[in-house]
């Protein structure tokens, strides 16, 4: 079996019982993240995917597909990256693994972190690695937490997420996030997680006192803290723009609202940049379009492309000051934080990000991206289109005047991912019936022409069978 699998990486496909052993392993051993545990052997569209270029993926088969997710939102810098295997290779043949804990370290880790505090805006210089976007997640919470504990304030235990944000699913970041899918069936969740109304232009149904879409959704947050009482709540997590929940771009005056009400009620405000970090937006950290100064900031996927598990959080330098009144060690790490490899491939990775202008070319394609989903409104069935750089999404609905939603019986939107798969673009279906795109930096013009095209006749096929 090793040596058919080595061949398969050589040749980009796979023999046809090869393919059949695989899928029957898979089907038998591998219990999927967010795979469909009900559904029938066969029912779901299967890929086995065995390489990367670019903006493609490449199946079993030999059919190649546009990324049209960067695979999970991550694949920045695009697949098939030579020179972050290589860096990769490299450090592990000198150093493949260290722990980080106490007053251990290594060469990439300390680069990273400086590397990291130049690229962040504002005074955000301090940074605890760990692997994932939840575990990072989970880590700013408690962070928030000791931080208050060390001002003398140890009630301040509550965190303020969002209805529809996603912050992971580990126990603290499913009780973080706002999208009830992944709640149901998991409780009783971590108590002191609260929720505000996801700031959704497309949803806003007006505000009794005549405010903007911004400013009524600020004041809702605040509400919560207010309801709470804010001698009791920590911090405010947000992400700046909702991805999983279905990529909802804020107002512009939202943020800049919600910085004042934390501000107004001493509460820290963490900036969730996991999807949006790294150039996603057409900036370096998407709080830059307006502005925003987080006192923490969670970053993970775009850091490495996705070659290698990293994540962490980045302090001010006045959090971390008090973090360092805490008397003794830390009571808190991972195995893998500062993993050395993922490091080593971090800093490479974000060299290819600044030398091929990345950022700048998120910035530049976003209007593009922008264009080509607006031009799906012609599609009766798509009630918004919505983009901030390289990420963006078409919302689905049953009537567009009203913007009533389809049954969720029906699963438009699974189907026009499905119909979308079968002529070569990858797209996700979120709820809502909202289908999201937020292809590889390094996506051409050309294709993301074809990816509008493919996903127009996707449209226009599930709308002809409703």
């Amino acid at each position: 079996m090793r040596s058919e699998l080595t061949r398969t990486v050589d040749t980009k496909t796979v023999d046809a019982d090869l393919a059949s052993r695989l899928y029957e392993q898979d089907q038998t051993h591998w219990l999927h993240p967010q795979g469909d545990l009900g559904a029938a052997a066969g029912s779901m569209p299967y890929r086995l995917f065995v390489s990367g270029n670019g903006a493609t993926l490449t199946d079993a088969e030999g059919r190649t597909y546009i990324d049209g997710l960067a695979s999970l939102w991550n694949v920045n810098v695009g697949h098939g990256r030579r020179e972050l295997a290589e860096v990769a290779a490299d450090q592990m043949r000198r150093l493949a693994f260290s722990s980080a804990y106490n007053a251990f370290g290594h060469p990439p880790g300390a680069e990273l972190a400086a590397r990291l505090a130049e690229l962040a805006p504002g005074d955000l210089d301090v940074t605890f690695f760990a692997s994932g976007g939840a575990e990072a997640n989970d880590t700013a919470y408690k962070l928030a937490r000791l931080y208050f504990h060390l001002r003398g304030e140890p009630e301040r235990v509550n965190i303020v997420s969002r209805i529809r944000d996603y912050h992971g699913l580990t126990w603290g970041a499913t009780s973080a996030t706002g999208l009830a899918a992944f709640k149901q069936h998991f409780g009783p969740l971590a108590p002191g997680f609260l929720h505000a109304p996801s700031p959704d232009p497309y949803r806003f149904a007006g505000d009794a006192e005549g405010r903007s879409p911004g400013a009524a959704y600020a004041a809702a947050l605040e509400a919560v803290i207010v309801e709470a009482g804010p001698e009791t709540v920590a911090a405010v997590v947000a992400e700046p723009v909702q991805g999983a929940g279905g990529v909802i771009v804020p107002p512009a005056d939202y943020f800049p609202l919600v910085r004042q009400v934390c501000d107004r009620h001493g509460v820290l405000l963490i900036a969730d940049e996991v999807i949006t970090g790294f150039g996603r937006t057409g900036r370096w950290f998407a709080m830059e379009h307006w502005g925003v100064q987080a006192d923490l900031m969670i970053f993970a996927k775009g850091v490495t492309s996705g070659c290698l598990p990293l994540s962490g959080v980045m302090l001010t330098r006045p959090v971390f000051e008090v973090l360092k009144t805490f008397k003794g060690a830390l009571p808190h790490g991972f195995t893998y934080s500062a993993h050395p490899a993922a490091c080593a491939v971090a800093l490479r990775n974000l060299d290819i990000i600044e030398r091929e202008h990345l950022v700048e070319r998120a910035a530049r394609m976003g209007p593009l991206l922008g264009d080509r989903l607006n031009g799906l409104r012609r599609h009766a069935i798509v009630g918004d289109a919505r983009h901030l750089g390289l990420v963006g999404a078409v919302e689905l609905v049953w009537d567009r005047d009203s913007k009533a939603s389809f049954d969720p019986a029906l699963g438009v939107g699974g189907r026009v991912m499905r119909a979308a798969l079968e002529e070569g673009l990858i797209v996700r279906a979120l709820g809502g019936d909202v289908v999201a795109l937020s292809p590889p930096l390094v996506i051409t013009e050309a294709e993301l022409d074809r990816a509008a095209e493919i996903l127009d006749r996707a449209l226009e096929q599930v709308a002809a069978d409703l």
